[in-house]
């Protein structure tokens, strides 16, 4: 399973979705799935545009957890 760690980027920056897709120009929904993690794609520009918002690399945005380690979450 992929994580997206969206959330806690943008609660590290008191940021709101809408505030994410505004600096983005991402649209709206593409913010709130990733933020509520039920995207089943992602567009490499949305990547690129949420890593360079938050200065972050792909690996700190996304984590793969293995399926024997997932809790009940």
């Amino acid at each position: 399973m992929i994580r997206c760690h969206l959330s806690t980027l943008m609660g590290r920056d008191k940021l709101r979705v809408s505030d994410v897709s505004r600096l983005t120009g991402l649209n709206r929904s593409t913010v709130t799935s990733l933020y509520n993690e039920t995207a089943a794609r992602v567009d490499m520009a949305a990547v690129d545009a949420l890593c360079n918002l938050f200065r972050c690399s792909v690996g700190d945005l996304f984590e793969h957890v293995h399926d024997a380690d997932r809790s009940t979450s």
